[in-house]
């Protein structure tokens, strides 16, 4: 398919999209008001100017474009943008880059064939993840069920080495996609046997529910839904009151330690002055305070009355003193932060750093997967930090450059840190101060530049320094192929999809097709169907055939998967040769001849009557590999090859 696609925006996102694009021998134009000299667009088309003139996009190939993705900076700019496509192109696919959360789902409802994208909903799970256990090369749903695409490395001395990938994938509920020997190259699904063993330096790529791998990604004192620590209840309630006192600002204890001074005082002269006992100072001291009341004593001698208008004066003041300071505080403190040091557990929490919308997100992601929080967040009137309350998780404001207010998070024996604040310098210096607090748990740094992020991993010791726009580029790119393309991953040189196909009635590829069948035709691992358990690694359902309506999930090479859009028809240059068989296999043989050759029942009988002979021929890759199981389950000996040449 030789129809460009056109990309609108060339900032740290688009720069990226091209790179994928480019990877996958997709042909690319670019509009954008970037520097057409950079030595990132060799060879690729360039329009400079803005991507909203009609004549630049009629320029570039609309008419004729494959699709269209527009990533800008500026909401005003996608939106109008992809509505003058939609007018110039009814039927191109457009792919919308939006911040604006609400805009998504409802710009996606009102135009068709539009898909509106937002970078920190693809890269909080991602992120998320990655807190949890470790390196996440992607995140797909099977029924609102999120999986996880990660690679393991086979460490010395762990469990794995010499284990065996099916029994690894039996009891951990994974599908491998990929495995990589020390030093060799990566080989996919079709090529894996499960049979291999693991050794020291071996690369697989396994996808499964986060709970399912966390057991190969993380340490024996690693668990993704355990190891939360709490002190003790009485603990924990003074904290909080330490922490109430603490807040307390200085000219509040000033004016109440004047104020208490006071009392003290006035309580003292009753009693030894005037001749009350202490319960009837402190009484008569705070009427006179409070309310101006008058000194209830049957002999008042003179210098008590000076005293009790002296007291009323200086009680007035205090208290209107003390009450301003103490309103104010109340006002500008927020007290109902000072509860969440009750919510704050000692370790093996998550801290996220930032609340904007990358950071919101991926409390989120946290809290529906069962995980503590702690977010941490320096800006008061934040909009998102009562709902992450209301998520369950606690918030402190305050900087978390500061070592103290990490401190206060317990971020040293936490789980893992993520800084996730728009200020990729601030990201910096958390994740070095939180890896100055513990050098062992794992700390996810949020980065703009993918070299810088490169030269934090390899220099810092940070080795969770991820670029946002690396994260969200594939999903962009991805997402032209179909509504339900999830994300894109690499393993070595290549790039896998993983998609949901919906099957519609009389859709020749997949309706009423053999799944075993279709996916050998077009070279795709299918995960699961909707609705149905994941498909199992040791085999697929051999009779299973789709249905309309059926949601297929799967995971292919972009070059099979263009082949699967396009509903390109599978090559019928493969056969099926006979070597052997049993007697109760003859009838069997018999109707395959006769359906395939249409010939007779007794030319089908002289064909099966000597051995070696062609079962069937002109057939798919699929359609081989679908007989040879349906004549290996009445166990003959067969075989499947490739047609010869004719001539």
């Amino acid at each position: 398919m030789n129809q460009p696609v056109l990309l609108c925006g060339l900032g740290r996102v688009g720069f990226r999209i091209l790179q994928h694009l480019k990877a996958a021998g997709v042909p690319v134009s670019v509009i954008s008001e970037n520097d057409p000299t950079d030595p990132q667009l060799a060879g690729v088309p360039f329009i400079k100017g803005d991507c909203r003139r009609p004549e630049l996009l009629e320029q570039a190939g609309l008419k004729t474009a494959r699709g269209v993705i527009i990533v800008t900076s500026d909401d005003l700019v996608n939106v109008s943008t992809a509505m003058l496509v939609r007018k110039l192109n009814p039927d191109v696919r457009v792919v919308v880059r939006m911040f604006n959360q609400n805009l998504i789902p409802r710009l996606g409802a009102a135009m068709k064939n539009t898909v509106a994208l937002s970078v920190s909903a693809l890269t909080a799970p991602l992120i998320a993840l990655t807190a949890l256990t470790g390196d996440t090369l992607g995140v797909f749903k099977l029924d609102d069920v999120p999986h996880q695409v990660a690679e393991v490395v086979v460490p010395e001395n762990s469990p794995l080495v010499h284990a065996r990938l099916g029994d690894l994938a039996k009891q951990h509920k994974l599908m491998i996609l990929s495995h990589t020997p020390s030093g060799g190259e990566a080989k996919l699904w079709e090529a894996v046997s499960g049979d291999t063993r693991l050794a020291v330096g071996d690369h697989f790529v396994a996808c499964g529910r986060p709970e399912d791998l966390a057991p190969i990604l993380v340490d024996e004192d690693g668990n993704l839904f355990g190891g939360v620590r709490w002190a003790g209840w009485l603990r924990r309630q003074l904290r909080t009151v330490g922490r109430t006192l603490g807040a307390i600002d200085l000219p509040v204890r000033l004016a109440s330690a004047g104020l208490f001074f006071t009392l003290f005082v006035s309580t003292l002269m009753f009693r030894y002055g005037v001749g009350t006992d202490w319960a009837d100072g402190l009484y008569q001291t705070v009427s006179i305070v409070a309310t101006g009341g008058e000194l209830h004593a049957e002999s008042r001698p003179p210098w008590a009355k000076v005293f009790v208008s002296v007291l009323k004066i200086a009680g007035a003041a205090l208290l209107a003193i003390f009450t301003a300071l103490f309103t104010q505080y109340f006002i500008r403190a927020k007290l109902g932060g000072v509860l969440e040091a009750r919510r704050i557990p000692d370790g093996g929490h998550v801290v996220v750093c930032g609340l904007g919308n990358v950071g919101f997100r991926c409390v989120e992601e946290l809290v529906r997967l069962g995980h503590q929080v702690v977010a941490i967040e320096n800006v008061h009137d934040n909009p998102f930090a009562e709902t992450v309350r209301r998520l369950g998780a606690a918030v402190i404001i305050g900087d978390a450059t500061v070592g103290a207010v990490l401190k206060q998070a317990r971020a040293g024996t936490a789980r893992s840190v993520i800084a996730a604040t728009e200020s990729e310098l601030r990201n910096l210096e958390i994740g070095l101060l939180a890896r100055e607090m513990n050098s062992t748990h794992r700390i996810v740094v949020r980065l703009t530049e993918p070299t810088f992020a490169e030269a934090v991993r390899d220099s810092a010791n940070i080795k969770h320094a991820v670029s946002v726009p690396a994260l969200a580029a594939p999903a962009f790119a991805a997402a032209l192929y179909g509504d339900r393309v999830q994300t894109l991953i690499t393993v070595g040189s290549r790039t896998l999809a993983i998609v949901e196909l919906t099957v519609q009635p009389n859709d020749p590829c997949l309706h009423e097709q053999s799944l075993l069948a279709t996916m050998f035709d077009y070279s795709f691992l299918p995960l699961g169907i909707g609705g149905k358990p994941p498909f199992p690694q040791d085999g697929l359902p051999k009779a299973l055939r789709l249905q309309a309506g059926d949601k297929l999930t799967i995971v292919a090479e972009l070059s099979a998967l263009e082949r699967l859009v396009r509903r390109e028809p599978a090559p019928a240059d493969r056969r099926v040769v006979v070597e052997s068989y049993p007697y109760s296999a003859r009838e069997l043989l018999w109707s395959i001849v006769r359906t395939n050759r249409r010939c007779t029942e007794e030319e089908a009988a002289a064909v099966v009557a000597q051995t070696p002979f062609v079962l069937a021929e002109q057939l798919t890759a699929g359609e081989s590999e679908e007989l040879l199981a349906l004549v290996e389950r009445n166990k003959v000996d067969a075989r499947a090859e490739a047609a010869p040449a004719t001539v």
